[in-house]
């Protein structure tokens, strides 16, 4: 069915005006995105993660040595022939195996490449997270409003009802079953007022405001769109989603890795190029290059280079998995969401205002006494109701639609 639903929170009379500082769904993503707290410690983690590219990168530091003292030269005979001083300096420097510096930089880039892709995951989940915060806080407010306006119509009735002179006892128990349910609906409320001080306190904290600041929210416009098929969503998802994404950086590290254990087998190579002198009997000066490579003979660097291959395998394991939740997540998150469009459906353009217009209907007429006691009550109740059920319905498809964009990677068309 082909068909694209845009779902508001202006229902009924009770909405209150905006003031121009309201902020949409999208204001307040960006306002999280930009404030929330979090946001540092992946950026540290990029940071430490650059830090380690460029130590990667580096060369080993040369060595210094410098030696001095003193030589007595005797003859066959042990006569002396002279005393002096002998001194050597050198310098030398370490070169790895060609290819070892690249291996470690390719391993470190795809260090970075983790800690920005878990930057850019943090930031688009925090962005739905806000956007689903934002469409509860409109929701609730709405829901505690119209509780507390049926419990005041209920209050209004049954000061009406005290003042009669109706004898007999049906007055006395309408006005008992009008008490109950003020004192039912003024639950209603308190419990739509927790719910909206909770997603309130929870948003808050996300868009870096305090806990007890009260945002002001513009009425949500909320997109419901058809999905795409499964398999849009599916190439879609083993594409662009994190998870996906971030197992596949995992295993080309891992690659790296793998070589990289294996070019150490391979040993590096010292050259020390020196001067040394001498002063005793005579005058002598050396200069000379010198050349150290240490001999594979015992540690070819076999144990690291299997548990290299080993993680590499467990890597291709996790990307494996991964790919099959997602699968199965996908699937469960778009059956649920065409389910939701097709309730939604099934609603008619005017369902709130209807439902509206016959509990004040209802209302007035008991109030002549033309509709009973009960009718009446049940009228106000499927009121409510109905907007319980259209709120649900509206955020569990929103939810699901928002965590389908965040799995795939793919935003629905407007």
């Amino acid at each position: 069915m082909n068909f694209q639903f845009l779902t508001t929170f202006s229902l009924f009379v009770f909405t209150a005006s905006l003031n121009a500082e309201s902020l949409s769904l999208d204001a307040l993503a960006a306002q999280a995105v930009t404030k929330n707290p979090e946001i540092t410690y992946f950026e540290a983690e990029i940071a430490a993660a650059k830090g380690g590219r460029k130590s990667a990168g580096q060369i080993a530091n040369p060595d210094v040595s410098v030696q001095g003292g003193g030589k007595r030269v005797k003859d066959l005979n042990g006569a002396g022939l002279g005393n002096g001083a002998a001194w050597a300096v050198s310098v030398s420097q370490t070169f790895e195996w060609p290819g070892r510096l690249a291996l470690r930089k390719a391993v470190a880039d795809r260090q970075i490449e983790l800690a920005e892709l878990g930057l850019e995951e943090f930031k688009t989940a925090l962005s739905a997270k806000v956007r689903l915060l934002g469409f509860v806080v409109s929701a609730a407010q709405e829901k505690e409003a119209a509780a507390r306006a049926a419990a005041k119509r209920f209050q209004d009735v049954l000061s009406v009802l005290v003042q009669r002179d109706d004898t007999g006892p049906t007055p006395l128990l309408e006005a008992r079953i009008l008490e109950a349910n003020v004192l039912s609906l003024n639950r209603r409320a308190s419990e739509a007022a927790q719910e909206l001080q909770k997603a309130r306190v929870e948003l808050n904290q996300l868009i870096g405001q305090p806990l007890d600041s009260a945002v002001e929210i513009s009425t949500p416009k909320v997109a419901l769109p058809p999905a795409p098929s499964e398999g849009a969503l599916l190439t879609s998802a083993w594409q662009q989603n994190f998870a996906v994404r971030r197992r596949v950086v995992e295993l080309n590290q891992q690659g790296f890795a793998v070589r990289l254990t294996q070019n150490e087998r391979m040993p590096s190579v010292t050259v020390a190029p020196y001067l040394a002198g001498e002063k005793a009997s005579d005058k002598q000066t050396e200069i000379g290059l010198s050349l150290s490579i240490p001999l594979p003979l015992w540690n070819r660097n076999e144990g690291n280079i299997e548990a290299a291959k080993a993680r590499q395998v467990q890597a291709e394991a996790a990307l494996g998995v991964t790919r099959r939740e997602l699968e199965r997540d996908v699937a469960t998150r778009a059956a649920a969401y065409r389910k939701l469009l097709e309730e939604i459906s099934a609603w008619q353009p005017d369902t709130v205002a209807r439902f509206r217009e016959a509990a004040e209907l209802a209302d007035r007429h008991y109030r002549l006494g033309a509709v009973p006691v009960a009718t009446y009550m049940e009228m106000q109740r499927s009121y409510l109701d109905a907007l319980d059920a259209m709120f649900s319905a509206q955020a569990d498809a929103f939810e699901n639609r928002q965590q389908l964009e965040l799995l795939t990677g793919k935003t629905f068309a407007k």
